[in-house]
């Protein structure tokens, strides 16, 4: 009863030998030869093989093919209106006209307010007597003049007499020029208790109210001009190569509406806060539609180029600080240089890569490079 335990522990034994110590002859005995074995090892695949390494690090990876993509640099910004300014009094004095109502659309040379003339027209009426009187002075001392000199030539007046006739003359031709000037200032005064829309645009605020005191410096109105509106967005350092002066733009308002334009302004300086520049494009808005402060995101058109998607967690830094990704390369991590060409909602568009990679996307920050990884595949960005 004894020996059949004892003979199935022998055959156990036996078998256990041969898988531990001779594993080609139990191979043999069970069919399979050395050459099936080696063909299937040798259909492995490297990241396969690193996997059955002890050593390998773990990490998730996507596949990624380069594309095409279009050829505009995206910025987020705002609309601006073209002008902005507050019109402010010149002169002091009284508002004696009906104010305007925010929102009206005013052209240039519009009335904007007046304001009481008060004693600017006798000071005019004075300063035009005076210049008559001057004049009158002038005219008798130049009458003078021509008969101290003529009495000087025939020996019959001293030069003393000829000298204080030309100084005469010289005083009321100075008292004729001070008369202008001051005729000059009165009608300017008088010019100035108008204020006048100084280009076509919209109210932003009321006109100041019938009977306000205002003094130089005092604002009668704000205007914006709307027509053209500008589009303003602020370029990251790694765009500005791409933007020109000149180039086709448009725009995507909040409201779904696109409006075309062209930029005319970008800027050599960039923000010590932001590190990004501005950049300025003009736009038609002749209905008005368009307000100042509406947010856009704008389109500079630029040369296309080849790019891959990728998630922005799939960025790193080497040792250098220098920005980049991590790919498997023969079952082993490897860094690569990027550029940013593009930050979107759906990933990062990077270029500076093979047109085919396969680029770690978790467990980057954990290799380094020609360490094993062994690898799970995920799906590509779209």
């Amino acid at each position: 009863m004894r020996l059949f335990p004892i003979l199935t522990a022998a055959v156990v034994v036996a078998v256990l030998y041969l898988l531990v110590f001779d594993r080609d002859r139990l191979l043999t005995l069970a069919g399979v030869g050395p050459t099936v074995v080696e063909a299937v090892e040798a259909s492995e695949t490297p990241a396969e093989a690193a996997a059955h390494n002890a050593h390998a690090v773990p990490v998730v990876a996507m596949r990624s093919t380069a594309q095409e993509i279009d050829s505009a640099v995206v910025l987020r910004g705002r609309t601006e209106a073209a002008r902005n300014i507050d019109v402010q009094a010149e002169t002091s004095g009284l508002v004696v006209s009906e104010p305007l109502r925010k929102g009206s659309t005013v052209a240039a040379g519009d009335l904007l307010c007046r304001l009481d003339i008060g004693t600017r027209a006798a000071a005019l009426a004075e300063a035009e007597s005076r210049l008559t009187e001057a004049r009158a002075r002038l005219a008798d001392a130049e009458i003078n003049l021509t008969a101290a000199s003529r009495l000087s030539e025939g020996g019959f007046a001293t030069e003393t007499r000829l000298t204080a006739a030309e100084a005469a003359a010289e005083s009321a031709r100075a008292g004729v020029q001070a008369a202008e000037a001051a005729i000059a200032s009165a009608k300017t005064e008088i010019d100035r208790i108008e204020i006048r829309a100084p280009f076509d645009g919209l109210l932003e605020t009321d006109s100041a109210e019938l009977g306000s005191l205002l003094q130089p410096g005092s604002v009668c109105a704000s205007i914006i001009q709307l027509d053209p509106i500008k589009l303003v967005g602020f370029a990251p350092e790694v765009a500005i190569d791409r933007i020109t002066v000149g180039a086709s733009a448009g725009a995507r308002l909040a409201t779904g509406r696109e409006v075309p334009g062209t930029v005319t302004f970008l800027s050599r300086s960039a923000d010590p806060a932001t590190r990004t520049f501005r950049v300025e494009v003009e736009a038609p808005n002749g209905d008005l539609a368009i307000g100042d402060g509406q947010t856009a995101e704008i389109f500079i058109s630029s040369d296309g180029q080849v790019a891959h998607l990728l998630p922005q967690s799939a960025l790193t830094l080497n040792d250098e600080g220098r920005l980049g990704v991590r790919l498997v390369v023969d079952a082993a991590a490897a860094f690569a240089p990027v550029s940013v060409v593009r930050d979107t909602t759906q990933g990062i568009w990077v270029t500076g890569l093979e047109p085919d990679i396969e680029v770690i996307v978790v467990g980057q920050e954990y290799v380094t490079d020609g360490v094993p990884v062994a690898v799970t595949l995920k799906e590509a960005a779209q």
